[in-house]
C-alpha cells in the first residue's frame, strides 16, 4: 500500500519531465538539420552570394576602406606564364555561352588590400587613378555583370599597370588567392609599364598562369598572337591638355623629334640629319634650365629656346617615336593626338591594337637601322597621302587612345570579336572614320610604305571605269595575309583613276593598237614561252587551278563563263 502509494505519487511527476527533455532534444536536432539543409541549398543554388556580396561599386573603390587580406609566406605562386597559350587552349569559351547580344560578360573582383605577414602592402601606390578609371569605365559598360556565375571574363582589382610599383612575388600570390583564379583561366590583366632595370622585359614579370595580358610593350618574342592584346601606353599629358583641332596639310616642320632620354646613338644620328636638312627637322630635348616637376614635363628645348609640349607636335608633319628603355612609349599617344604622323623606329614592337587597326594608314614604320634614311623615305610620300595619314592618326587617338575608358573598352571589344567572330566588327568599322566615304563604298586605296617582312604575291587588278566594284575587289583581296603588293591597271584613257595608289602613266598605250588585237599575238606568245622554258631547262611556271574574277559573274555573260563566281581563299 505504501509502496504503491509511493510509486503512484512519483510516477505521474517523473514521466512528464522525461518527455519534455526528449522533446527539446528532438526539436533542437531537427532545427540543426533544417538549418543545414537550407544552408546547403543556398550554397548549391546561389554560389555567387558570397563573392558578389561586395560588388564593385563606387563607394568601395577606396583602397583605404577595402578589407585587408594577409598573404602567408607559404601562399602558392602561379606558374610563370605559358607562351603557347591561345584562345582554343587556355581560354574556356563555354563560360561565355550564347546570348542574343553576342557580348561577353565581365566580372570585376571586389577591391581588397593585400599585405604580407608583416602588414606591408604588395604595391607602393595601391590603386592608381588610371586603373580606377579603367575599372569604372568597364563597370559602367554593357560588358559588366555583377553576377559572377554569368561572367565570361574576370578582371582582378589588383593594379598591375606599372610594374615599378609592385612586389612581384607577393602580387603573384595575391592573384592566386582570387576565388575564381583557376590557374588564370579567363582572367585578364592590364599592364602598361612592364619589366624593370636592367633588362626591361617586354611583358609583365608577375607569374600569371594562363591569364590573358593586355600589355603596353609587347615584342614579337613575348606577344601571344590572337591571345594577348597589345594596348597603348596611356599618356596623362594627352588627357590633361586639350589641343585645338588642326586640319591636315603642310606644317612648319617636316620632321620633329621630342622624346627625352633616348639612346645616344640615336641622338647622334638625329643630330646628323638635322645638320643635313636644316630647318626641316626640329630636334628637341629636355630643358636643362628648368626645375624638375610637372611643369618641366610639358616643356621641350632646343638651343635655349623653350617649346610647349605637346602643343609643338601640331607644328610638324611627321613625329619620331623611338624605342626607349621600354618598347612602348607614351609619346605615341601624344603624337596621334596632335594629328602628326608617327614615324616608328622600334624593331619587333607590336603596335597597339594591331590585331584590328591598319597602322599603314596612320604611321610610317622604319627599321632602326634605316634611321639615317628617314628623311629620304618620308620625302617620297605624296602630299595627299600624308594628309590622309594625319587625319587617320588623329582619329585613331580619338577612338582608341584618348582615355583609359577607350583603351579598356577597345580591349574588351577585341576579345569579344574573337569569341563571337560571326558578329565581329569589320575591317572598315575598325579603321574607317565615319565621315570618310567614297560614294557608297569606302576607298581602300592606300599602300604600305616599306616592304613586308615576308615574301608574298602581287595581285594585278584590271579595270576600266567601275570604281565601286574596284574598291570592293581591292578590299577583299587586301584581307589575304600573303598579299605583298596590289597593282591596279586603269584602262580608261579618257578618265583619270581615283585619287590614292602611286601612278605610272603610259603615253604610248592606246586602245587601237593593243597587243592582244594583233592576230599573231597568241602565236608569238607561245613561241616566247617555249623559248623561255628551253633556256631555263624546265618549265618553272605552275598551273594554278584558281581564278579570281569577282566582277564577271555580275555581268551579262553566258552561265558557262561564270564557273568561278567567288574570290575564294588565296
Amino acid at each position: 500500500m505504501y509502496a504503491s502509494g509511493k510509486y503512484s505519487s512519483r510516477g505521474p511527476a517523473l514521466i512528464p519531465r522525461m518527455k519534455t527533455k526528449h522533446r527539446i532534444y528532438y526539436i533542437t536536432l531537427f532545427s540543426v538539420v533544417l538549418l543545414g539543409l537550407i544552408a546547403t541549398g543556398m550554397f548549391q543554388f546561389w554560389p555567387h552570394s558570397i563573392e558578389s556580396a561586395a560588388d564593385w561599386t563606387l563607394d568601395k573603390r577606396s583602397v583605404h576602406d577595402a578589407p585587408v587580406v594577409r598573404l602567408p609566406v607559404s601562399s602558392p605562386i602561379p606558374e610563370r606564364g605559358d607562351l603557347s597559350c591561345r584562345m582554343h587552349t587556355c581560354f574556356d569559351v563555354y563560360r561565355c555561352g550564347y546570348n542574343p547580344k553576342n557580348r561577353i560578360k565581365v566580372y570585376i573582383y571586389p577591391l581588397q588590400k593585400f599585405v604580407d605577414e608583416l602588414g606591408v602592402p604588395i604595391s607602393s601606390t595601391g590603386l592608381s587613378r588610371e586603373y580606377n578609371d579603367l575599372l569604372s569605365a568597364i563597370s559602367d559598360s554593357d560588358f559588366y555583370t555583377d553576377d559572377v556565375t554569368r561572367a565570361c571574363l574576370f578582371i582582378p582589382s589588383v593594379d598591375v599597370l606599372n610594374q615599378n610599383s609592385l612586389r612581384i612575388r607577393e602580387t603573384a600570390q595575391a592573384l592566386a588567392m582570387l576565388p575564381r583564379w583557376d590557374k588564370g583561366m579567363n582572367h585578364l590583366l592590364f599592364n602598361m609599364l612592364p619589366g624593370g632595370p636592367p633588362d626591361y622585359n617586354t611583358a609583365l614579370d608577375v607569374p600569371r598562369d594562363r591569364a590573358l595580358l593586355a600589355g603596353g610593350g609587347f615584342s614579337t618574342w613575348t606577344y601571344r598572337q590572337g591571345y594577348d592584346v597589345s594596348i597603348p601606353v596611356y599618356s596623362p599629358l594627352s588627357a590633361d591638355v586639350e589641343l585645338p583641332q588642326r586640319q591636315p596639310g603642310p606644317r612648319r616642320y617636316f620632321i620633329l623629334s621630342s622624346q627625352t632620354a633616348i639612346h645616344r646613338e640615336y641622338r647622334a644620328e638625329l643630330e646628323r640629319l638635322k645638320e643635313e636638312n636644316g630647318e626641316a627637322l626640329l630636334l628637341l630635348d629636355k630643358c636643362s634650365n628648368l626645375s624638375q616637376g610637372a611643369a618641366s614635363a610639358r616643356k621641350r628645348c632646343y638651343k635655349g629656346q623653350v617649346y610647349d609640349y605637346p602643343q609643338i607636335l601640331q607644328e610638324s608633319s611627321f613625329c619620331v617615336v623611338l624605342r626607349g628603355a621600354r618598347l612602348g612609349q607614351a609619346a605615341l599617344s601624344d603624337v596621334l593626338q596632335a594629328g602628326c604622323v608617327p614615324v616608328i623606329l622600334a624593331d619587333s614592337y607590336i603596335l597597339p591594337f594591331s590585331e584590328v587597326l591598319d597602322w599603314k594608314r596612320a604611321s610610317v614604320v622604319i627599321p632602326e637601322e634605316k634611321l639615317s634614311e628617314m628623311y629620304t623615305i618620308l620625302k617620297s610620300i605624296p602630299h595627299r597621302q600624308v594628309e590622309e595619314m594625319q587625319r587617320q592618326a588623329h582619329w585613331f587617338w580619338e577612338a582608341y587612345f584618348s582615355s583609359m575608358k577607350a583603351i579598356g573598352l577597345t580591349t574588351l571589344q577585341i576579345i569579344n570579336d574573337r569569341i563571337y567572330p560571326y558578329a565581329a566588327r569589320t575591317y572598315e568599322q575598325w579603321n574607317n572614320p565615319p565621315v570618310v566615304k567614297w560614294s557608297s563604298v569606302n576607298s581602300p586605296l592606300f599602300l604600305p610604305l616599306i616592304p613586308p617582312r615576308a615574301p608574298g604575291f602581287t595581285a594585278v587588278v584590271l579595270t576600266y571605269d567601275r570604281v565601286e566594284s574596284l574598291f570592293r575587289v581591292i578590299t577583299e583581296i587586301s584581307k589575304v595575309p600573303s598579299l605583298a603588293k596590289l597593282l591596279v591597271v586603269w584602262n580608261n584613257q579618257n578618265k583619270s583613276p581615283p585619287e590614292g595608289e602611286k601612278k605610272f602613266k603610259c603615253p604610248e598605250c592606246t586602245a587601237i593598237d593593243g597587243l592582244s588585237l594583233d592576230q599573231t599575238h597568241m602565236v608569238e606568245r607561245s613561241e616566247c614561252i617555249n623559248k623561255f622554258a628551253s633556256v631555263f631547262g624546265t618549265m618553272p611556271l605552275k598551273v594554278v587551278e584558281h581564278r579570281a574574277d569577282p566582277v564577271l559573274y555580275k555581268d551579262d555573260f553566258p552561265e558557262k563563263l561564270k564557273s568561278f563566281p567567288n574570290i575564294g581563299s588565296l
